[in-house]
């Protein structure tokens, strides 16, 4: 014990000692011309044999720095600083120069450069410019005729999907912005996927605020993760261009242009698509540029909107892997500026043609008290839609302290469908209950035009402006369709009881116009008190006019039916107030407040000649809390409190005999519901180890809520009737959280565990007893990663925990233990070949509720050889579906329905295409064959 003892306190200490020996380096950063200090500036501390960052930091307020527990080696010194030259210094670490003292670093202007020499360095891959992490393409591989997105997988923190969706630091990237400016309406996989990589000069990776806390410095919590693509200025002349052409087994084609032609700060885009593989248009986003509104509902601040369903071919009639589409897309853009780019104009034209036929089966289980009962649906259906919208953004700024924002949108669309509809329903015994057919047609054209106009002017004080917000939303919708149904009903013995024979023409118009105007007012209380008060106003009109004609011979349709006819016309006013004061103090931010709507709302049914008045205040209270440990590492809490209005349909509904055995009722006693919400973010990335840590975690419950009561007789027709739930309070909370780091032992590979949790409780009432359905789900999952020169890799996989399960029935619960998988990965081979392959795994067990599993993978590949030394001709074999399993599956749970649907879906096919790209840009040319 005596001769281990001194061995066990050596080992102790041993870390000390050797901290106390480890390499340093400091200094200060100075100006030394003007006697100033400069603040922040970026230290880094580069290998000297490949140029990659070791280590960074930032100046302290009196420009000191000082990096300590260095190893040994070569080392480059580079300082950075806006509006200064680049420091560059080349300096070793060995037991014999130990700690590197270079005192005052003397930096110089730029403007003084013009008659000094500096020493000059190599480009860093990677500089942190404030709350910017800005990335040197010089510092990356680029191959011939490569992509932004092949570039920017190359960067630290950064992972790119298969279908070209970007996550930066743990966080989505939701814009893509080219010089700053949104191209064709904001696509990033539209900029990412067709903009060459060596026209990029630089990268910038941040969170872009709202345009009002842009203008203002007051911080709204309106951020959206970006990166801006510079580029370099030899490549902002000149065009570029790519042309797709393919063709495959059972006429399965894919078609894609794209032109581009800049001019300085003039860009002149368009494009096209035309293909049934299942490609809608160029990017993830697509849907979200196209809007439409179908039924009316009051949002919780008192708004009322209509939505148009039928119609859209990116929502409602969306083609999310469901289905048969055919798709035609085009679109045109154009931006520039003018007037020492006081003045500047951004617009885009877009239009689109959508074809699906689907073919889906749908299994449902139906919980009820003392019963259940089983429904076996078929539903054959097509569509076909063609849609236009234009869209221009125009910005003046008038001088330093004011600038204008006009926005305008326009839309025309029209749409047809024809839809089959078959079911079969059983009791518990497996007895016959009822059966139906049903085919509906339709028709229908939409018109929507909105204006935004905003104004916003800095005062005098510092931190003193206000803004002035006036809108205009118009929309109308014109619809006919035909319903034809036959309704069958059978006893305990299976014997026909009756059957209900339904032959209707529906003619309806729907017109909803919002005039809105605001005004916002930021009050610097102090240096770190902020406050910021609006009044709003809002007038909404609406009038639906829908009529339901019975046929009085065949094909003869007069007889106008009053119970499913309405023609209600409303009229809204909304005023809004509000107080929200912000705290911001080095790395604490904090705001809290509280909104208040005051809404007269007036209804009046023509046929039936009832009124329905009502006069509510809406209160939205609001607080938020983060603490940014630095420009990577943050910690964030948020509350918000919300009203959600019953819905007209909830409380007058427009009676819908679309499916004559699920009936709605309506409930002019609801009251509004008050939902709580909170969430808890913490993110945390190291640029030196591509480590990134980010967890989250929401809880809400609501008091008031509105649920249905349903009622099932014993024919299985049901009655949804919303009710308050008063007694019960539903809750839900989920989380979410993962860490990744890169591995050099592993050859640099990013490896990353991340788990996603949710769970919520809900009621309803079925046949007036209480229903209770819980729902839980659990998917942790492995992820590696790989990007280099020649290989792209992303590999994940990990179980997966589902449970739903309604207490009405236990017994019959749907849980078990799934597993989920994807790849994605492509290689460069020599003699310019390369290899593409994805695939995603899917299983999901069989239970209590359903006794069949569910198992699928989907493998696609493409292999491509390209030509000429800029690699600007390829031909391409694709694969799609290799194994002929794609098959549409989905199963979830609802009040007290348990739901499992099948659909048809593209499978298999090979492709052989043809691919071109063009480029004339500063000067260069590979046009050429």
């Amino acid at each position: 014990m005596k001769k281990t003892l001194p061995i066990i306190i050596a080992t102790l200490l041993f870390p000390y000692l050797a901290f106390s020996q480890t390499n340093s380096v400091k200094g200060i950063i100075a100006d030394n011309s003007s006697n100033v200090k400069l603040q922040n500036a970026t230290i880094s501390i580069l290998n000297a044999k490949d140029s990659t960052l070791y280590k960074f930091t930032r100046a302290t307020q009196e420009g000191n720095f000082n990096f300590n527990q260095l190893k040994n080696g070569n080392f480059i010194l580079l300082v950075t600083y806006p509006e200064y030259a680049d420091f560059v210094n080349i300096f070793s670490l060995d037991s014999a120069n130990k700690a590197i003292d270079f005192k005052v670093i003397d930096m110089k202007t730029k403007a003084k450069l013009l008659n000094e020499v500096i020493i000059k360095g190599q480009a860093a891959a990677l500089k942190i410019k404030g709350d910017t992490t800005e990335f040197n393409a010089a510092a990356y591989n680029i191959k011939p005729n490569d992509r932004a997105e092949d570039l920017i997988k190359q960067f630290p923190g950064i992972q790119v999907d298969a279908q070209g969706k970007i996550t930066a630091q743990g966080k989505t990237v939701e814009k893509v912005l080219v010089d700053g400016e949104e191209f064709f309406g904001d696509d990033p996989t539209l900029v990412t996927k067709n903009l060459r990589a060596d026209m990029v000069d630089k990268v910038q990776l941040f969170e872009k605020a709202s345009d009002q806390a842009a203008f203002t410095g007051v911080d709204d919590g309106e951020k959206k993760q970006t990166l801006n693509i510079l580029l370099k200025e030899d490549k902002k002349q000149g065009f570029f261009g790519k042309l797709e052409a393919g063709y495959g087994n059972n006429d399965f084609y894919a078609l894609q242009g794209m032109f581009n032609k800049f001019k300085g700060k003039e860009k002149i885009a368009a494009y096209g698509t035309s293909s049934n593989t299942g490609k809608t248009g160029l990017g993830w986003e697509d849907a979200s540029k196209y809007g439409a509104s179908s039924n009316m509902t009051m949002s919780d601040d008192g708004g009322m909107m209509f939505f148009m369903s039928g119609d859209n071919m990116f929502e409602n009639d969306s083609y999310y892997g469901e289905g048969l589409p055919r798709a035609h897309n085009g679109g045109l853009h154009y931006e520039n500026k003018w007037n020492k780019d006081k003045e500047s104009i951004n617009t885009n034209y877009k239009a689109g043609a959508f074809n699906i036929r689907t073919n889906k089966n749908t299994v449902i289980q139906n919980n009820l008290p003392n019963n259940i009962f089983n429904s076996n649906n078929n539903n054959n259906s097509e569509s076909n839609n063609f849609r236009q919208k234009l869209d221009a953004t125009y910005q003046i700024n008038i001088d330093s302290t004011s600038n204008v924002k006009v926005i305008i949108d326009g839309t025309l669309s029209n749409s047809d469908k024809d839809d089959f509809y078959s079911s079969e329903s059983r009791r518990a015994d497996n007895s016959l209950l009822n059966n139906s057919n049903r085919t509906t047609t339709g028709n229908q054209n939409q018109t929507s035009f909105n204006v935004n106009a905003t104004y916003m002017k800095k005062l005098k004080k510092a931190g003193r402006n206000y803004s002035l917000n006036i809108s205009n939303s118009l929309n109308q919708t014109k619809s006919d369709g035909y319903l034809k149904a036959t309704n069958n009903f059978f006893d305990a013995n299976e014997n026909a009881t009756r059957t209900d024979i339904t032959d209707q023409l529906r003619d309806n118009d729907i017109l909803s116009n919002n005039l809105r105007a605001n005004i916002t007012y930021n009050e610097p209380l102090s240096k770190v008190l902020t406050l910021t008060a609006n009044y709003g106003i809002t007038l909404n009109n609406n009038k639906a006019d829908k009529k339901t004609y019975d046929a009085s011979a065949p094909n003869v349709y007069n007889n106008l039916n009053t119970e499913f006819s309405n023609n209600f016309h409303s009229d809204q006013l909304t005023n809004q107030v509000g107080a929200v004061f912000s705290y911001k103090k080095a790395k604490t931010n904090l705001s809290f407040g509280t909104k208040a709507s005051f809404i007269n709302f007036d209804q009046t049914e023509v046929y039936s000649n009832q009124k329905f008045n009502r006069n509510f205040m809406n209160w939205l209270p609001q607080a938020s809390y983060q603490y940014r440990f630095s420009a990577q590492k943050s910690l964030s809490l948020r509350y918000n409190g919300s009203n959600t209005q019953p819905t007209v349909n909830q409380l007058q509904p427009v009676r819908n005999n679309d499916d004559p055995l699920n009936i709605p009722e309506g409930n002019p006693d609801l009251k509004p519901a008050f939902n709580n919400r909170l969430n808890l973010n913490f993110n945390s990335y190291k640029v030196l180890t591509s480590e990134n840590i980010y967890m989250g975690l929401s809880f809400g419950f609501t008091n008031n809520q509105i649920v249905s009561n349903n009622n099932t007789s014993t024919e299985g027709i049901t009655i949804y009737r919303s009710v308050n739930m008063e007694n019960k309070i539903p809750t839900y909370y989920s989380g979410w959280g993962g860490y990744s780091r890169k591995i050099k032992a592993l050859g640099n590979i990013n490896v990353g565990l991340q788990v996603n949790f949710n769970a919520n409780t809900n009621y309803n009432y079925v046949n007036n007893a209480l229903n209770t359905t819980t729902s839980q789900s659990y998917s942790p999952s492995l992820n590696l990663s790989k990007h280099n020169d020649k290989l792209s890799i992303q590999v994940n996989f990990g179980p997966s925990y589902n449970a739903q399960e309604a207490s009405l029935q236990k017994q019959i619960s749907n849980k078990g233990w799934g597993r989920n998988g994807g790849l994605y990965s492509t290689f460069k081979l020599p003699k310019k070949i390369g290899v593409e392959v994805n695939g995603n795994y899917t299983y999901t067990p069989k239970s209590a509720a359903f006794n069949t599993a569910f198992e699928q993978t989907i493998i696609n590949a493409a292999l491509t050889k390209a030509f000429y030394k800029e690699e600007s001709l390829k031909i391409k074999l694709s694969a799609n579906d290799i194994l002929n399993e794609n098959s549409g599956f989905r199963r979830f749970a609802s009040a007290n329905t348990i739901t499992q649907s099948n659909s048809n879906n593209i499978s298999r096919y090979f492709l052989f295409s043809l691919i071109w790209d063009f480029s004339k840009m500063g000067g260069s040319t590979t046009t050429k064959k």
